[in-house]
């Protein structure tokens, strides 16, 4: 009889879990991943700032881990029964906070090696400074979903603003750029104002799909 009892609710609780599978809790796993966005981003600044190979170690593995974590939760999205919010928002948040990391990842990638053989100037590091801001507070607005997903909006708006102030920051990049006679640094350079340029476009799509969740949570 002791047996029978004791057996009965894992019996029960395996054939609930069967038939209502446990959801992922997507809430902590976008959490986890936007951080990760957050830390490539302040390690890009410190990239720019240092430009040692040794940083750049760090942002290339940065990014390896991000690519764990993207394939992770598609793999927990693809695989659940169902979703706290819209499957087709998960998935952008996914694969948008991901490309950002890239993004990181690619700058580096191109100034570290013969790509193109630059070093940071001011404009590289002030870009990458607000880059690393707006990532920031994405991830914090990421970070707000499972408990309080209003105060996502101050995030988005703080993102948003450090990506235009990235923008601005461009321009003033290529206006001074364009008064320089060496053709071939006119070209690296440019190259890599406007890497970090499609970062913040990067940045600002994420952010636009978080503030798309935000608006269908409250």
């Amino acid at each position: 009889m002791s047996n029978a009892s004791t057996a009965s609710p894992s019996f029960t609780r395996r054939i609930l879990h069967r038939v209502f599978p446990r959801v992922p809790n997507f809430f902590a796993l976008l959490a986890e991943q936007s951080a990760q966005v957050g830390l490539s981003a302040g390690l890009l600044v410190e990239y720019m700032g240092s430009g040692t190979p040794e940083v750049a170690k760090r942002v290339i593995d940065a990014e390896h881990e991000g690519d764990r974590l993207k394939i992770r939760n598609l793999t927990l999205l693809n695989e659940a029964f169902s979703t706290p919010i819209d499957r087709e928002d998960l998935h952008r948040a996914i694969i948008n906070l991901d490309e950002i990391i890239n993004s990181c990842k690619t700058v580096v990638a191109e100034m570290d090696t013969n790509v193109l053989a630059l070093k940071a100037d001011k404009y590289c590091l002030e870009m990458a400074v607000y880059l690393k801001e707006g990532a920031e507070a994405v991830a914090a607005g990421y970070g707000r979903l499972g408990s309080d997903p209003k105060l996502g909006r101050a995030d988005a708006d703080k993102s948003d603003q450090a990506v235009r102030k990235l923008t601005r920051t461009h321009r003033r990049a290529l206006a001074e750029l364009f008064n320089d006679n060496d053709f071939h640094h006119i070209f690296r350079r440019k190259e890599i104002y406007n890497q970090l340029l499609g970062a913040a476009d990067r940045l600002n799509v994420c952010n636009s799909t978080l503030l798309d969740i935000v608006v269908k949570l409250c």
